[in-house]
């Protein structure tokens, strides 16, 4: 060996060290390079099928990354928060209960949680006939917002005059039908939907029928919050769809025709609301009401104390006594024609109708008084 080689040898040793050393960094850091390259599109987690998860209101993007571990949707929860802040996404999930297809990619993820969770909507009838309360306990029942709260809006006055409505409440406004709310519904939101709904039906039902409204107007004066208190009545009256339409004639005959005076309707409903649902919103009860147990007696047909009462007041009670539905606000814009003023049960879902008092009479005797004559004090 000669004494050149003995002096380069260190140098080309150190030579080779450098030259490896940067190679291995190089390589480690194109494999650092391809992992953050390819990672977004990256399946990761150990799950499989669908994998429900909760993100927690204010959760940090380092706090999200575990969760998804935990739930076996991700791997690297540490490159999964670098790539989610690389990408501005960070400070942007948003809470709820979200349900995920696994295996998924942290691009996926990411999309998802920006997104927001799916609102779990739930189906709930509410029937035709139902007063504001009874709409809150169904929809209360179901989850979609808190019986109370709902009922407390529907009876603002304040709220009322907000959504553009003519009385002090949302009765008779609270249109029945089939909804898909979300559970743990703001009541604002979910009274809303209901409102429109009733303009949306009964908008289309006047232009249908505008010849009937106007017919009202001009026979009684009648714009829409009459029109929609008038049907309120007809749905408590009966079930039956194909009764609907003579006894909104019934009631009509009543105020119109010069024959029949005084100009009551005489309808029991009126009384029982007056008695049970009106008092929570006027914020008082008359001396009759307040004895009320679900049964009407003479003190409450002759309580004129009860503004809702038709058997003590004349015409219309001060606003609608229920919420109706699409028929029963037809029947009110096309009454049959029928020249009838009264009817009476027969005990079978159908009543009896009669064009003056002697016919009444005697349906009533035969259908409700088992052939018992009518005593001194029938009314009239």
């Amino acid at each position: 060996m000669t004494k050149r080689s003995r002096v380069t040898s260190p140098m080309v040793k150190a030579f080779r060290v450098f030259v490896f050393t940067s190679l291995a960094g190089l390589i480690m850091a194109g494999a650092v390079a391809y992992k953050f390259f390819t990672y977004p599109e990256t399946f990761g987690g150990s799950a499989q099928g669908k994998v429900e998860l909760v993100i927690p209101k204010g959760a940090a993007a380092g706090q999200v990354a575990r969760l998804l571990e935990a739930a076996g949707v991700l791997e690297h929860p540490t490159l999964f928060r670098l790539y989610a802040g690389q990408r501005g996404a960070a400070s942007r999930f948003k809470a709820g209960r979200y349900e995920i297809e696994a295996p998924t990619t942290p691009r996926a993820l990411i999309e998802t949680l920006v997104r927001g969770a799916s609102e779990e909507l739930v189906a709930v009838t509410v029937p035709e006939g139902k007063n504001m309360l009874e709409v809150a306990e169904i929809l209360g029942a179901a989850g979609i917002a808190g019986k109370e709260p709902l009922a407390a809006l529907a009876m603002d006055a304040g709220f009322a005059r907000k959504v553009g409505l003519p009385g002090p409440t949302l009765e008779g406004y609270l249109f029945p039908d089939t909804y898909k709310l979300a559970k743990g519904s703001p009541p604002e939101k979910v009274l809303l939907a209901m409102v429109r709904r009733h303009r949306e039906v009964f908008e289309a039902l006047r232009l249908r029928h505008g010849e009937g409204a106007a017919r009202l107007k001009q026979v009684l004066g009648w714009g829409d919050p009459e029109i929609v208190t008038m049907a309120s009545i007809v749905e408590k009256e009966t079930g039956q769809p194909a009764e609907r339409p003579r006894i909104a004639q019934v009631f009509i005959n009543r105020l119109t025709l010069p024959s029949f005076s005084p100009k009551l309707l005489q309808t029991d409903p009126t009384i029982v609301y007056g008695c049970t649902v009106a008092p929570r919103f006027l914020g008082t009860a008359s001396a009759a009401c307040m004895q009320f147990e679900n049964r009407i007696r003479r003190i409450h047909l002759d309580d004129k104390e009860n503004p809702y009462s038709t058997y003590a007041h004349v015409g219309l009670p001060p606003g609608p006594i229920a919420n109706p539905g699409r028929d029963a606000l037809a029947a009110v814009m096309t009454p049959d024609g029928s020249p009838y003023l009264y009817f009476v049960s027969r005990n079978d879902g159908t009543h009896v109708f009669s064009a003056n008092r002697a016919e009444h009479d005697a349906a009533v005797v035969k259908f409700q008084r088992g052939g018992k004559p009518l005593g001194a004090t029938t009314q009239p």
